[in-house]
Order: C-alpha cells, then structure tokens, then sequence
C-alpha cells in the first residue's frame, strides 16, 4: 500500500526537477511511512510512499523492467499476484522481486493495455513504457485506489491525493460551480470532477495512456447484471458462500499485524466470522461507539466479537473529535460531507496502534441490496404517478409530525412519511437523492448569490437518472448499477481510504472483490430482496455462524449525532468559521440564507444538521485551498 505521484514533461527537452517531484512526494508520506522512491527519466519522473505489507524487504518501488526499459509505481494490494507470477515467469519473465508491484509489471509486457483486466485487488498505478515515451495508468475496478490528474505548463501531473498537487506552481485552483453543485446535494463530489475545474480524477474500471502530449482514456471492464443464473436457491447459497470465504481467504496474505473492522451490521459480522475460521490466530476486532444511544451500535458488534471468540476493542466518539474536520479536509483535497468519515478516522487512528492492515464489510450492501430504499423505492415510485399538487399536500401533512433527531434516520419512523412524499418527487432512477440528498434543488437556488454560475447547472437528480436510463435490467439491478457507479466511488470509498491511509492504515474489503461482484450481480432479484428485507442470500449463507441477532438485523447507516452536537458542542466552531464576516462561502452562498438555517436548527423547528454539516467542510476546504501550505 502507497502514496503515488510523477511528472511528464510534454516536451523532452525539459526535465523534471527533483525538487518539485520529492515534494509532491513528502505531502504522501502517511500513505507510505515506511520508504520512499523516485525514479527520474529526463522528461519523467515518478516518486511513491511505501507502506510495507507484502515482500516487506525487496518490495521497495519504483520497479524496472529487464532490461530497465519500463518502470512502475504502484498503490494497493494484487490479491492473485502469486499465480499470475508463476504463469508470466512460465511465459520466460524473469523477476527481480516476489512482490505484487513487479507482477504487474511483467503483465503489462505480456499483455499490453489489456493488463488490469487479469488484476485482482485494489490498485492504482502509472508505468513509465521508455520505448515508445508513454505513460500507462490504471485504476481498479470500483475505485479504492485513488488518482487524481491534471495538465497545467505544458506538464501532465498525477497524484494519490490533491494534497501532493496543491502548490505546485500554476496549480489550477480554480473553483468548479458544477461539482459543487452536486457537492451540495449528494455530500460527495461526482467522478471525475473534483471540486476544481482543471483537476479530475480517472473513473474506475479506467486506463488512461498520455502520449504525445495528448491524453486517452478508456474503460477495461463493466460489471454485468445479466445474464441470470436460473439454479435453484440451494445452489446460490453455496455459490456465495464459497465466494465470500475465498474473497476472505486471499485478503489474509500479510507479513504484517493483521485484524478486522466490527460494526456489528451484517457484513463486517461475515467478514469477522470467516476470519474467525480461516485464521490460526485469534482475529483482532475494532469498533466504535457513541455515549448518545439512539447512535451506539457497540454492543452488537460485542456481541459478534464475544461468539467469534476476538481481541476486541470499542472507542468511544465524542463531539470534540470534530476539532479533526480541518485535518480530514485535507485529506480529501476536495468537498467531502459525509459525517462518518469522522469515526472512520478515529478507528483508524486506534486501530492503527495495534496492527497494519484492517478488513470490513464495505461493498456488501451494493453487492446484495442492503440498503433500505432498494425496497422503499417502490413505494415512492408509486407515488410518483400521483399529481405533484397531491404530493405536495401529503409532505405538507406528514411535515407536522415529530422529529427526533436523537435517532439515526432510519428509525426515525414517525418522519418516514414525509421522507417519503419527498422521495416520490423524483424519477425512479434518482434512489440516492430521493433519500440521501442534502439539499434539493430548490433550496440550491436559493441559497446560491445571483451571479454564482452553480446556478447554470443541471439538476443533480438528472446525472443518477441518465445512469439508471442506459443500464439494462430491472430496477433494482439498474438502481445497483448507479450505485456502483456514482455512490461507490465517490462516497463510500475515498471515507475509507481517506480516513485508514491518513493512519497509515490498510483497509481491505472482501466483498468488492470483483469475482463475488460478478456472481451477486447474475443472481435474481429475489435472492437479494424480498418484501422489506434485503441481502436475502447472504442471510441465508451465513445464518449458521452468526449471532442470531445479526443475521436477522436490519440495516442501520453508520449515523452521527450530529444535530444534538451542532447544538451544543459544535456551536462555537460553526460560528467563528461558516458564519463569520470572513466565511470563504461568501459570494458563492448567501449568507443569510446560511443564517436561516442555522436559526430554525438551534431552535428545533427543523432539523438541519447534514444541511450545515456539508457546508461546513464546504467553508474549511475552501479555506484550505486558500492557504498557502499544505
């Protein structure tokens, strides 16, 4: 696992200075504490951050080639790296290592740009091809590893994170209206924009070639929703079964502490339970709680840890810990609103003092249905039909109902009515602004000052719809298919990577292996959700190990009190940075809009806790991106 950066000059006769390269470089270095590299090649240069996992001591990058023609720098883990050695090594490839980064190396010999697609794992990499002066890049299939890019100076730039661009000279900070358009909505920034207009980030599933000082990309892979496996449902169950135990198995290859991620939810539960099995060590588990209740999951993920026989620890998450949003700013490099990327900091920090590498359940709700609006979805699709006007009436009707924002949304039940009336407003294509967005459209317009150009753009909704539109199937495979493509990459993914990479952690995720992807992705719809349950064939696989409390548990977002801190602990930092005269929002949102919502918050009359949340971490990313220094 690593830090990746490089430098390709359009034109030959300018080589890459050192210094610029090493400190791009140095801004990685909690991805990699343990090494770093640099390789310059009169045009090109390319540097990495090592943390060290697999071949701790020969593994050190950048790599060559044979006959030093190539070279790579590589962030992540090739979980198959072992078999696709020994079949390059039989095709006459000679290694210098018995690392994973070499392996693929060797693969891009063999088989050219069609290399990732015989890649297993998480990945992002750049190989610097001296014979034709070409730099190839990929990322992985979901997009765990980041890469971000640009082309400013006649000079094509990449990095694992903004942070490694950010002041270089001529550095493109130029804001990007759109992307915080959808920012405001969705609590995460869309591939491949980023917030800034002249930085973006290469989709998953992508190659990007730069050549001649042009620049091509162009996808490898797109999971398949069909055609359906018709066997029987006995047939299924041992299918995934055995996928999710090999998903598991392979991700154990470690020189390093090793352990496991517990929330107590259904998936991070089989993740443990197989560990507990597999491994002829005692598993390592971590989690976190909460001292407000309606928000604490701890005892669940005790009890997995009590009947799998772990090494377990719980921390507790209090309101203080948000003094860190300035740092995890930084870590994003671009607006980033989700509030549990402030726990999943917290985990990793303690979890990083114990072992190097952690596994959890990501990806087993996109795999399997889990989340609740996969089902609610039709409801608000019904509703749909009705005349706006009627719709309208009902959200007005349910809005007098109780709130309580002591309570994680999904058991806000006594809400659930208006959050459904407003869900409907939305084609059925738009599932995660139906029942995730921020703010909607109209309260977009109205909170943007006149001249913003956010103004101009299109409605958020309309990017999940046309995805939705062009993928074949039936609605739920449809409604996955968007998920995968937008919600995956762009807001699950970079929380955890973010987050554990800031700690000098690695997380891995067994359910986004794409081989046990594939397999969920053919199963009927009625093995992943019937009436009001999802994950119906994953229950089924591992109802015979789990607690029986687990496995018929219902699904519950990894939630925040964050109304009840905005209240109270959180009061002064919202007021000395996103109200203040000097707020860096103003001229892009009106400030007294801003003021409203904060007003009817603290008063209870409206629960606006993720409203102010992502402006918040909009107001301190753009203060960082202000400052001079990283």
């Amino acid at each position: 696992m690593c830090g990746i950066c490089g430098i390709l000059r359009h034109q030959s006769d300018r080589p890459v200075p050192r210094a610029e390269l090493e400190r791009m470089n140095d801004a990685l270095r909690h991805r990699g504490p343990d090494s770093s590299g640099f390789a310059i090649h009169g045009q090109l240069g390319l540097a990495m951050r090592r943390l060290a996992i697999i071949d701790v001591a020969g593994g050190e990058q950048p790599i060559y080639n044979e006959d030093n023609s190539r070279l790579i720098v590589f962030n992540g883990e090739i979980y198959n790296f072992g078999e696709l050695h020994a079949d390059l090594e039989s095709r006459g490839h000679r290694f210098r290592t018995r690392s994973d980064t070499e392996t693929i190396l060797h693969a891009y010999e063999e088989f050219g740009d069609e290399c990732p697609k015989y890649l297993r794992g998480m990945f992002a990499f750049a190989i610097w091809d001296s014979r034709r002066s070409r730099l190839f890049a990929a990322r992985d299939r979901f997009g765990k590893k980041p890469f971000y890019y640009g082309t400013w100076d006649e000079t094509f730039w990449f990095a694992s994170e903004l942070v490694a661009l950010k002041g270089i000279p001529g550095f493109p900070a130029e804001l990007d209206p759109e992307a915080i358009h959808h920012y405001l909505t969705l609590q995460h920034v869309p591939e491949p924009f980023t917030g800034l207009r002249g930085i973006r980030k290469l989709p998953p599933a992508n190659v990007l070639i730069c050549e001649n000082g042009t620049i091509e990309i162009k996808p490898y892979w797109q999971l398949e929703f069909g055609p359906k496996d018709r066997g029987d449902f006995e047939t299924h169950r041992a299918a995934v079964r055995a996928a999710v135990e090999e998903a598991v198995r392979i991700r154990l290859i470690s020189e390093v502490p090793l352990g496991a991620h517990l929330s107590g939810g259904l998936d991070s539960s089989i993740v443990v339970g197989v560990m507990s099995r597999i491994s002829t060590q005692r598993v390592r588990t971590f989690s976190i709680g909460f001292d407000e209740q309606g928000f604490d999951e701890s005892q669940y993920a005790e009890s997995v840890a009590r009947h799998f026989g772990t090494e377990h620890e719980t921390f507790r998450v209090q309101a203080d810990a948000a003094e860190l949003l300035p740092k995890m700013v930084a870590h994003f490099g671009e607006p980033f609103a989700d509030p549990a990327a402030l726990p999943t900091w917290l985990l990793a920090e303690r979890t990083r003092r114990q072992v190097t590498v952690a596994l959890n359940g990501d990806g087993g709700d996109e795999a399997f249905a889990g989340y609740q609006r996969y089902f609610a979805d039709r409801y608000a699709n019904a509703l749909h039909l009705f005349p706006p006007s009627l719709r309208r009436l009902g959200e007005r009707l349910a809005g007098f109902m109780p709130t309580r924002d002591d309570l994680p949304m999904e058991r806000r039940r006594l809400s659930a009515l208006g959050t459904l009336f407003r869900a409907a407003e939305y084609p059925p294509g738009a599932s995660i602004v139906r029942w995730g967005s921020y703010f909607d459209e109209r309260q977009k317009t109205e909170l943007y000052e006149p001249e913003w150009p956010g103004r101009a753009a299109e409605p958020t909704w309309l990017l999940l719809d046309a995805i939705y539109r062009r993928a074949p199937g039936n609605r739920i495979d449809r409604t996955l298919a968007t998920d995968l493509e937008l919600y995956l990459p762009g807001a699950l993914l970079p929380k955890v990577d973010r987050m554990t990479m800031a700690m000098s952690l690695e997380a891995r995720s067994p359910f986004l292996d794409h081989r046990l992807m594939e397999l969920a992705a053919r199963l009927p719809v009625d093995r992943k959700v019937r009436g009001l349950q999802g994950k119906i064939i994953l229950r089924a696989a591992f109802r015979d190990i789990l607690p029986p409390e687990i496995a018929g548990r219902r699904k519950q977002g990894f939630g925040l009190p964050i109304a009840h801190w905005l209240r109270g602990p959180l009061t002064s930092l919202v007021c000395d940075t996103l109200l203040s005269k000097s707020a860096a929002i103003r001229g892009i949102l009106r400030p007294e809009v801003v003021a409203r919502f904060w007003s009817e918050h603290q008063s209870g009359r409206h629960d606006h806790s993720k409203r102010l949340w992502a402006l918040l971490n909009l107001e301190l990313w753009l203060r960082w991106l202000r400052s001079r220094t990283n």
